[in-house]
């Protein structure tokens, strides 16, 4: 089986007959371990019932902890718990999620992110508000590795809604992050699960989902997204797979527009795209200063986009780079 699928894989209807809950709150995990019981106390806190809420660790062959055991000490029985046979990778780990869910919405809580109080009941009310949605999310805030507030999200629209023109405004560049969004299980049924890349994945599939169907939002900040350096976002950085693999995703998303639009969105989207991820370069260098990242991303953004602004960006970037050890060093020298 291929770790990352070169189609969206099939997601089976339930015909059992058997009765279902609104919720599955399915929660991906691989060596999350250190922040998993806060992503499973931020759903336990919210629990409508087992009649209403599925609520499922899925473990990818997790090797930093016993997470069956911490999933039973943390769930006390109300959380299940699967285990992958073999490694399979995220894409995969996904798959198994939407297919082990028996609710008729899906939220997946990766395992080292949080929902706040009260997230539940306000996607409730939008999909009874908005029924013809095929998704829905909120408003959601980053988070560091230790939990502390960093910044929030855009704001979509000032009101609950279905946003219009969504599917143009997520070809301009990533919008969206797991956390915040919970998608109906029938939609997944229709249009498959996640495929293409190991990173980006999502963006596509939301765009894939704007497509077909209306998606609601409502701006209130319900949801936790936690970037640490154990994450695959990080990961991708480190490589600079994750412009590679954006560059795929941005040419699949265009293609979904109408023909009169692909040639203008496709420039857009990469100037957008390259122009965050530098900014995001310069935040990681400041934090992190790891020359090896910081030079993987600024060779791959120059092969994809440039301009004044990038080249710019890039010259600054490297002037930090190249005399930082000069500046440390007379820095000890003062002290």
């Amino acid at each position: 089986m291929q770790r990352i699928p070169t189609s969206p894989p099939y997601i089976a209807p339930i015909n059992d007959g058997l009765p279902r809950p609104l919720w599955s709150v399915m929660i991906p995990a691989y060596n999350c371990s250190s922040y998993l019981p806060e992503a499973i106390g931020s759903v336990l806190r919210q629990d409508m019932g087992e009649a209403l809420m599925q609520i499922e660790v899925v473990d990818d062959c997790s090797t930093d902890a016993n997470v069956e055991e911490l999933v039973r000490t943390l769930g006390r029985g109300r959380v299940s718990y699967y285990k992958q046979q073999v490694n399979v990778g995220s894409l995969r780990n996904f798959e198994t999620c939407i297919n082990r869910s028996r609710g008729e919405y899906i939220h997946l809580l990766h395992g080292d992110d949080r929902v706040k109080d009260g997230y539940y009941s306000a996607i409730n009310k939008l999909f009874d508000k908005f029924p013809e949605a095929g998704a829905a999310f909120c408003a959601w805030e980053h988070i560091d590795s230790e939990g502390n507030f960093s910044h929030q999200s855009r704001i979509e629209a000032k009101e609950p809604c279905t946003l219009e023109n969504w599917l143009h405004k997520l070809a301009e560049f990533p919008r969206l992050q797991y956390v915040a969004i919970t998608v109906k299980r029938e939609i997944y049924e229709k249009l498959g699960s996640f495929y293409l890349v190991h990173y980006g994945e999502d963006w596509e599939m939301w765009a894939r989902i704007a497509k077909n169907y209306e998606t609601a939002y409502t701006p209130q900040f319900l949801a936790e997204y936690r970037e640490h350096k154990n994450s695959i976002t990080w990961r991708s950085y480190q490589s600079g797979q994750n412009i590679k693999d954006i560059l795929k995703v941005t040419a699949v998303i265009i293609s979904y527009l109408p023909k009169k639009d692909q040639r203008k969105m496709l420039k857009t989207a990469k100037r957008n795209y390259v122009y965050w991820i530098l900014n995001e370069t310069f935040r990681a260098w400041f934090i992190a200063k790891n020359k090896q990242v910081a030079y993987n991303q600024i060779k791959t953004i120059l092969r994809i986009y440039r301009d004044n602004y990038v080249l710019s960006r890039t010259a600054l970037l490297l002037l930090y780079i190249w005399t930082d050890p000069y500046r440390r060093y007379f820095k000890r020298r003062k002290t």
